[in-house]
Parts: structure tokens; sequence; C-alpha cells
């Protein structure tokens, strides 16, 4: 069993993470969250909040809508932007993204085949009339199914046209001279739906049945959920938000109006997004419904200042994961290449996790410039120095899920026999486990519950009396509960009680009275 599969067992044996409407064969992409995992996963929003907002005095937080004005996703870009090629297996009507499954090797490789003919083709258009006018007709009809602008095309197709038409000398030297955009539409056809279709065809297997060379073409998928509004027909046509992102600028005004805040300032908010992803896959890592913990901090259009506090920002991000126990060798930054960037985005890194499988984006640091007040028409005015000016965005966007599943992977500890995870305390879904050693000894249950209530005034604190002893450490082990406390005979006669500490199965003996200090101690530790 490898460690996603054990990962997996554990999260539902547990009560960390239930596949949503199991009973009726479950609905791929949606997750429901247990007892154990429900307080995890806030205990992770609680300590992001209290991080980012609390503990700051240039942040506040806002909750934002799901379901906004669709304008709002036409202006931000999302309705052209969140689409993606998919393709699907003609056996076992799987579908999937092409750039999950074809790499840029694939590409290049076939695609070599081709562009040796198409040059040829080229060649011989600058002295055969008739191999002029098949390259024309062949560069329309191919020109017509790709995804270059519409601007390009005709760029492309009206300049060649023009030069095959002429019949002068100088014919020659005017090919020769639109080699720029001959050389682009070369580039362009690597991406072509019928090329893509040909290197599935003969290069890969379908990742779900092992099926080759039965795949369709690839057709564009928008990854927005639509809803439809209102109680009578037709309706109203909107979209579960895919991004929280947009809350934060569309609130913008409304925040700087109603709070002191000055540049530079952050807007923080924790909230569900939606997406029709494709192949959701790796248990909660890829969702069709999922949560965000994302900060807007909006700073002065100065070059300088804002690569600082962008470097700053990736800093303080990477450094919130360490302190609550992830293995800073299982971190890295990825920076984005300037040319594979959003196209709003001055500089974009991602931090990523060295997961099972394979290293994995789960929080998106990104210097956004004016990209989103400015599609909004939005401005900031300082009131004490009257200066109006639309502000630059850094972002730092974190997944809940994916974080939560990272925490889990990571405290994922053998030994022995024994399992246990070793997740920090302050995320830990229970701080203390409770039990009595006997539980039908009515005067140690007493007592054991008496300590139980006084606790849970203080923590999260759960209780635990089914099976023998050994049995319940071992059920607390596997949550993840950083002590257990047990009431025993020796309690009765003396106020102390056992405590033993998860990662080590050391334990020792503490004083009923002193308990509440001993954890907020360790707490704060």
């Amino acid at each position: 069993m490898d460690l996603m599969e054990k990962i997996t067992s554990l999260a539902k044996r547990r009560g960390f993470i239930f596949q949503s409407s199991e009973i009726y064969g479950g609905y791929q992409g949606f997750w429901d969250y247990g007892p154990a995992g429900v307080e995890m996963k806030n205990n992770i929003k609680r300590e992001w909040w209290k991080y980012t907002v609390y503990d700051r005095e240039d942040v506040v937080g806002i909750d934002a809508a799901i379901i906004m004005n669709p304008v709002v996703w036409e202006k931000s870009g999302h309705l052209k932007a969140l689409t993606d090629p998919l393709v699907e297996c003609k056996k076992c009507n799987k579908r999937f993204r092409t750039d999950n499954i074809v790499s840029e090797k694939d590409l290049a490789e076939v695609w070599h085949r081709y562009d040796l003919k198409i040059q040829d083709l080229h060649a011989s258009a600058r002295i055969d009339i008739k191999s002029q006018e098949n390259l024309l007709s062949a560069t329309s009809e191919i020109l017509k199914d790709s995804t270059i602008p519409d601007e390009q095309k005709d760029k492309i197709f009206n300049g060649l046209s023009k030069i095959i038409k002429e019949k002068n000398k100088d014919a020659d030297s005017k090919i020769k001279q639109s080699a720029s955009f001959i050389d682009s539409f070369h580039e362009s056809l690597k991406y072509q739906g019928w090329f893509v279709q040909e290197v599935l065809n003969t290069r890969i297997p379908c990742p779900n049945c092992g099926e080759y060379g039965r795949w369709s073409e690839p057709k564009t998928f928008n990854l927005m959920t639509e809803v439809l509004l209102g109680t009578t027909e037709p309706k109203e046509k909107s979209y579960l938000r895919g991004e929280i992102t947009q809350g934060a600028f569309v609130d913008f005004k409304n925040v700087v109006d109603s709070t002191r805040v000055r540049i530079p300032f952050g807007i923080a908010q924790i909230g569900k997004a939606f997406r029709n992803e494709i192949t959701p896959g790796n248990l909660t890592f890829r969702s069709r419904e999922f949560e965000q913990m994302e900060l807007e901090y909006f700073v002065k259009p100065d070059e300088e200042d804002s690569k600082k506090i962008f470097e700053y920002w990736k800093e303080k991000r990477r450094r919130w994961y360490e302190d609550l126990g992830i293995d800073p060798k299982k971190l890295k930054f990825r920076d984005h290449e300037p040319e594979k960037r959003a196209h709003y985005a001055k500089y974009a890194t991602d931090l990523e996790y060295e997961a099972p499988f394979g290293w994995s984006e789960f929080e998106g640091i990104h210097h956004r410039g004016d990209f989103d007040l400015g599609n909004h028409n939005l401005s900031y005015k300082d009131n004490l120095t009257g200066e109006e000016y639309t502000p630059w965005v850094i972002e730092t966007s974190g997944g809940v899920d994916r974080a939560m599943l990272f925490f889990l992977i990571d405290a994922y500890r053998e030994d022995g026999k024994r399992v246990y995870l070793k997740l920090h305390p302050k995320i830990a879904p229970y701080k203390v486990a409770v039990f009595p050693l006997l539980a039908n000894k009515p005067e140690l249950l007493s007592k054991a519950k008496e300590i139980y209530k006084n606790l849970k005034q203080k923590f999260n604190v759960v209780w635990d009396a089914r099976g023998n002893i050994g049995k319940r450490y071992f059920a607390q082990d596997e949550i993840g509960t950083p002590w257990c406390v047990t009431v025993d005979f020796e309690s009765l006669d003396d106020a102390t009680v056992t405590v033993r500490d998860r990662d080590s199965a050391k334990q020792e003996r503490i004083a009923i009275d002193n308990l509440t200090e001993y954890f907020q101690n360790k707490l704060a530790a």
C-alpha cells in the first residue's frame, strides 16, 4: 500500500474526509469533512486568520457572496480565461485535460516531422505558382480551426495572400520578408486540435483504460460552474465563483469608504469556490468544490517597492507553513517563467510541496499589477495627500483543502505497528483526550468526566471510554491528538493523572489542578 492509499484509508477510518454522497456511489470531485476533519480544517483557517488579520494592523477581512453579478466575471476575464482543452477516450468515455497527459516532449518530437514538411512546402511555394495556391488554400483551412487570435489570423493570411498574388520579380524577396508571421504560424500549429489529436493517437494511452489511438479531437471546456436563478422562465444565468479573489476587488471601494485603511493595506477572506475540474484526483488535491484563503494586498504603483513587498509575502507564507510543522525540505518555490505567467502578472510564484504524487502547488503568490482594479474601473484617493491612482495588488492565494491534505501527508508516521499523525498541536483536531483506565469503574468514570468538563472550558477535548487503554491510545495517535489524560486508581488517592505524549509515547504524572496550565504552556511553546 503506497502512502496516498494509507492517507486515504486513515482519513476515512478516523473521520477526517469522506467521499460525498458515498451511500449513492459518491460524486467525483466532491468531499465531506468528518468530525476530526472539520475540526482540523477550522483550526487551519483559524490560524491563517489570526496570522493574516488579527496579528497585523494593515489587514481587514470580508466575506463576499459565492454568486456575483455575471459582469464581474466578464470584467475579470474568467469567462474567457477559465477554459481548458479536453479530449475524450472513445472506449471508456473518460475526459482529460490535454496539458495533463500530453507533454512538451511528445509535442516536440511529433512536431519535428510536420515542421520539415511545412518548411518544404514553403520553399516550393517560392518558385511554383501551383504550390503557392495550395499553400494559400491549406493555410486558410488550418487557420479556420486554429486558436490563433483573429487579428493574427488575418495578418498571417492576408500577408501571405498578398505575397503569393504578386507575380513580379520581387515576389521571392517579399516571401522572405514574410518570415516573421510564417514563423509564428509554424509555432502556433503545434498547439492546434488536429495536431494534439495526432500526438495522442500515436503516442498516448488512455490513463484510465490503457487504450491506444481512440481519442476525440480536443474541445474547449469552460471551468466556470453555471447556475440558473429565478422562479420563472427564462431563468437568469450566473456562475458559482471560480475563485474568491474578485470579492476583494468589487468590495474595494466599500472597504476604503467604511474603514480607516490607507495604502498599503490588505483585504483577507476565506471561502468556497467551484470549478468544473476535468480530472479530479489525489483525494482532495483536485476538487470541484474547494475552499480558499486569500489576501489581496494593495500597494502604490512602484516597481521597486512592490517587488520588495512581493518578496516579503513570499517569505511570510513559507514561514507560516513551516511554523505549523511542514518539513522545510519538502517546500520549494517555483517561479513562473515570464512567457508562462498569466498575462496580468508582473511576478508569480507557486509554493509547492513534495507530495507522494510529485511536487504540487498549494499556494500562489502573485504580483497582479493594476489588472483587476483597472478592469473594474476602480481607483484610490489618499485623503491626506490628495494623490489618486490605481493601486497594484500583491496576492497570496492558498487552498484550505490542499493545505490540510499536505499537513496530513507530512504528519504521517509509522513506528513499528504504531501509526500516528505528528500534527502541530495548534491544528490537531483535538488537543487532549481524556479517559478512565477502566470504563466499568464508576469512581474512575466520575473523576475522568470531571476533568474532561473542566478542560473543555479551555481546549477542544475528546472523551473516549471504548475498548481497552491500548486501543484508545492507538485511535488517538491516528487522529493526531497530542496528549492523552488517563485517570487511574492512583488518581483517586493523590489527585494526579497520567499524561501521555503522542510523539514520544512517554508518560508523566501531572497534578489535576495543574493540567490547564500544563497544556496552555505546551500549546504556547
